[in-house]
């Protein structure tokens, strides 16, 4: 009879359905052909090729894969999960891509647009042919997005947009922008397709993390929409806040991936590299090290398929979300971190993806709501009372 698994030591991939599993199985072997052997290029250089890949991934069906109608593939939210564990195992930047484009700006047309809106945009963003991006964070208003400076005013029946929008996925090659603005009626969403006037979007360069991914700035400069460009399904911050969720959703099971990327490198170092005439996997130390990382893997990999099934169910809660981010987040950095000590030297370069992943997770941490906000939902859902302000 043979040992467990050691890279899922509770058999948790056991959990998933048949169908879950070639979806697992799917997105792997993509990422392995056509992901992978670019990737230490595409991060050292800063580059991140969507136009080339959005078609390819909207042919296996992953954007905005948890999706109904409009050529989106409709997946349950565990092999959605799934798919974006895949990604990440892979890079954060690969899976941020898929989980702005179906999570942020395909999930706010679908839930909020008109039906117009919805044929006019889905159909191309699932297939990959456009690609969007979700402007809500501002340069000074990041977890606060309640205080938002970006305006939108009535010009007649048309509208008019002002203001910047700041650490924007996607926001340079975007075909059309989800943008959420203050108005008289509360914080409405508008799609602003690209090259309208006054919309400018530029690239933030120098970043030490999430390298392979496109991040930018935009800016609206009294930008003239017609009426026909707000989403009429929501005002309020509802909406961007649910599409968030959706986003958070992705992040909590895609860290497992990166974390498990981190754990299985170090474990295959481990036992190849020789010192003091035998691999160091037969110290006590690194032992320790594999089995702490272990532990928590599999212990966040056991959240994010609860959290998918709670969600599935219609069960979860933006509290179940936000213990799913906070921990498993934390979980991948630390697993991460001690890596890149069992690698030693080599654990800097890229040519090992632990380092790569841990600089990648700094920038998880805190976007779609740092962890200190994701501690205070907890802290509501736990006590009663909302310490926020």
């Amino acid at each position: 009879m043979s040992g467990p698994d050691p890279i899922d030591l509770l058999a948790v991939g056991e959990l998933l359905t048949d169908e879950e599993r070639l979806i697992g199985d799917t997105v792997r072997r993509f990422t392995e052909d056509r992901i992978r052997p670019r990737l230490a290029d595409w991060f050292e250089q800063g580059v991140f090729p969507a136009r080339e890949l959005a078609p390819e991934l909207g042919k296996l069906g992953l954007l905005g894969m948890h999706l109904e109608g409009y050529g989106c593939a409709g997946a349950g939210a565990v092999a959605y999960g799934v798919a974006c564990l895949e990604l990440e195992a892979a890079d954060s930047g690969l899976r941020s891509f898929v989980s702005v484009q179906g999570s942020l700006a395909m999930r706010a047309i679908h839930a909020f647009g008109s039906e117009e809106q919805k044929q006019r945009w889905l159909p191309g963003m699932a297939a990959g042919e456009l690609i969007g991006c979700f402007g809500l964070t501002e340069p000074d208003f990041g977890s606060d997005p309640g205080n938002m400076r970006t305006t939108a005013r009535r010009k007649g029946a048309d509208w008019v947009l002002s203001g910047s929008k700041m650490w924007i996925t996607n926001g340079s090659i975007s075909d059309v922008a989800v943008v959420w603005a203050r108005t008289e009626d509360g914080v409405r969403g508008f799609l602003v397709p690209r090259g309208t006037p006054g919309f400018t979007a530029t690239d933030i360069h120098g970043k030490l993390s999430l390298r392979a991914s496109v991040t930018s700035e935009l800016h609206f400069d009294e930008v003239q929409l017609p009426a026909d460009a707000v989403l009429p399904g929501v005002s309020g911050l509802r909406g961007p806040l649910s599409c968030l969720n959706e986003a958070r959703y992705g992040i909590l099971w895609g860290t497992v991936g990166a974390a498990r990327d981190c754990y299985q490198s170090a474990l295959e170092y481990a036992k190849t590299r020789i010192q003091f005439g035998r691999p160091i996997a037969a110290f006590q130390l690194t032992q320790e090290k594999l089995v702490e990382m272990a532990l928590e893997l599999e212990k966040a990999h056991l959240a994010a398929w609860r959290i998918g099934r709670l969600k599935e169910e219609g069960r979860a809660r933006a509290a179940h979300i936000s213990f799913g981010k906070l921990n498993n987040v934390r979980t991948a950095l630390e697993i991460a971190r001690s890596a890149r000590t069992i690698l030693g030297a080599n654990g800097i370069t890229t040519a090992y993806p632990v380092l790569r992943h841990a600089n990648n997770l700094e920038s998880v941490l805190t976007y779609e709501g740092t962890s200190e906000i994701h501690t205070l939902v907890l802290g509501e859902a736990i006590t009663g009372e909302s310490a926020y302000r």
